[in-house]
């Protein structure tokens, strides 16, 4: 079933209203004592967001511009990094943040707010260089599709070097003040109440600080250097851990996929690469070259063992940025996927719309639940690997 660009951007505003609902029940509905006491409420629930979708109109115009909804699209959009923020939708406009764009040509800086691309396809500015026309566009397909670009007199296209503030970014930079803010709490409680027991917060961070440091540090470095690779395991433990829960607040402005950035996750993961191997001792790097208790013939002639450990030295980052890259994409994709699925079985029938939101509904839930353990788990695997990679780099020499 078609129906026209207006109804397009009601169900958009449905997705968000939905998304805000689901994931502010996945928060307690993961207790099963709730699950118990409240099921009616949730039946309840259920069946409103039945007549949300029920109520909806589907209108069918054949004479005028249609178009289908795109589940992929809307994901998509969803998890991809982007020059503005898009809070919400209401009544077939776009409410979003504009975030200043930042560009070098020729080595001259360019300002803008990306506003420009919403009320134009480009911004037209005075060249610094020649005082010429430039052109700034954001292609919608091709080889630097939603990237920033300078289109010239030929019609080609030239990427600028952009260092705009993107969507990402943004909430890069909320974050970190957030991971500040709470450790300065934290910080002041123990100046305060000294030798006391703690509570509250400071009694939640000294337990995960506690676990870092006893059970993933000092069991996987040895006691000499455990200190030195500390500092490093708790920040990154925590970088992870409260942007991946940050990430599941579908409300501005949080909702960002921070670590689900291949480029967020691969700098946390050059970061343990760096740290591991211009740290490292020298029996690390021993050990690389003459591999002990490998038979003599995988190392001479042809040394197999030193290609193989030299070339392990540059996977084990890429293994780390790609598995929490990949765990945390997947999550938004299968919570979307459902959420999605309830309005492309609208499209045939709102009633199966109605009755597909229900089973959605409770597969979305289930699928937050975990979530919530993954947002854990990822940095916890995280902090292990590279507390893992940094005892091997610091071992000692066993006579």
């Amino acid at each position: 079933m078609y129906f026209n660009k207006k109804d397009y951007f009601f169900l958009k505003k449905d997705i968000h209203i939905i998304k805000i609902i689901l994931y502010n029940c996945s928060l307690e509905l993961c207790e099963v004592n709730f699950l118990m006491k409240n099921w009616k409420y949730i039946i309840s629930l259920s069946f409103l967001i039945c007549l949300l979708l029920g109520t909806q109109k589907y209108a069918v115009a054949e004479n005028e511009h249609e178009e289908n909804f795109n589940a992929g699209e809307v994901i998509i959009e969803h998890i991809l990094d982007s020059y503005d923020w898009h809070i919400f939708t209401w009544k077939g406009h776009h409410v979003s943040v504009f975030l200043p764009c930042i560009v070098f040509n020729e080595g001259k800086c360019y300002t803008f707010s990306s506003r420009v691309f919403h009320e134009n396809d480009q911004y037209v500015t005075v060249n610094k260089t020649n005082s010429e026309e430039l052109v700034f566009a954001i292609p919608h397909e091709g080889q630097y599709k939603g990237k920033i670009v300078i289109i010239n007199a030929d019609g080609s296209q030239k990427r600028p070097f952009d260092i705009s503030i993107t969507k990402n970014v943004m909430a890069l930079f909320i974050s970190c003040t957030i991971i500040l803010v709470l450790f300065f709490l934290v910080t002041r409680a123990y100046r305060e109440r000294g030798e006391k027991a703690p509570k509250g917060l400071q009694s939640l961070f000294e337990m995960l600080i506690v676990y870092v440091r006893d059970d993933i540090a000092r069991k996987a470095i040895n006691e000499k250097s455990v200190d030195k690779y500390l500092p490093y395991l708790i920040t990154v433990f925590f970088f992870i851990f409260i942007n991946n829960l940050l990430g599941l607040i579908p409300i501005f402005p949080f909702g960002a996929n921070i670590t689900g950035n291949i480029a967020v996750t691969a700098t946390l993961a050059l970061f343990t690469f760096f740290i591991t191997n211009l740290l490292g001792n020298k029996e690390y790097y021993k050990d690389i070259v003459n591999t002990p208790g490998v038979p003599w013939f995988l190392k001479f002639p042809l040394p197999l063992m030193p290609i193989i450990e030299t070339v392990g030295c540059f996977t084990k980052p890429f293994v780390l940025a790609v598995r929490l890259f990949a765990n945390i994409t997947a999550g938004h994709i299968v919570v979307l996927g459902f959420i999605s699925s309830i309005f492309i079985v609208a499209h045939i029938s709102a009633a199966g719309g109605g009755a597909m939101s229900v089973f959605s509904l409770i597969l979305v839930i289930f699928v937050d639940c975990i979530e919530l353990l993954v947002a854990y788990i990822q940095a916890y695997v995280f902090t292990l690997l590279s507390a893992l990679y940094f005892g091997m780099a610091s071992k000692e020499h066993h006579h």
